[in-house]
């Protein structure tokens, strides 16, 4: 493995608390969301009943399957917005948890990686075919916060 990459997925390995998975409240349009993953399913479907149901999920693995499901239609504009929105949930969860961004800003400047088969636009794929948007945006929320500082 390359020493100037750090890949992450799991909740339970190092930087595990990247993943939107991890148990880190945010509060964004008014609204406490118990994840960024409740916060990202639940705008798929902004505006309707459908919203409200994934921000009450369980868990985020409830949500994002709630958020997967195509029993209700995706908002029209879902594809031009869904990377302006999950930067929109970053930016939240690392504001509001000054720990986390603090591991952020520590991790230098290796690549950041979300190593996963399950996802080859959020993640690497597993073989680095992916485009690793999750990794990215947590690369350019990294350097923001350097510039802030």
């Amino acid at each position: 493995m390359n020493p100037n990459q750090i890949r992450f997925y799991r909740l339970n390995e190092p930087y595990g608390e990247f993943s939107n998975f991890s148990p880190h409240p945010i509060e964004l349009k008014g609204q406490i969301w118990p994840t960024s993953e409740h916060y990202f399913q639940a705008q798929k479907f902004a505006g309707t009943r459908h919203e409200e149901a994934i921000q009450q999920a369980k868990s985020p693995m409830i949500a994002a399957r709630l958020g997967r499901s195509r029993e209700y239609p995706l908002r029209a504009d879902w594809e031009s917005v869904k990377d302006v929105i999950m930067r929109e949930a970053l930016e939240a969860k690392f504001n509001q948890h000054p720990v986390l961004r603090s591991l952020l800003v520590g991790t230098g400047n290796a690549e950041l990686i979300e190593h996963t088969t399950n996802d080859n636009y959020w993640g690497n794929g597993g073989d680095g075919s992916g485009r690793n948007r999750l990794g990215e945006l947590l690369m350019d929320l990294r350097t923001q916060f350097r510039i802030q500082s």
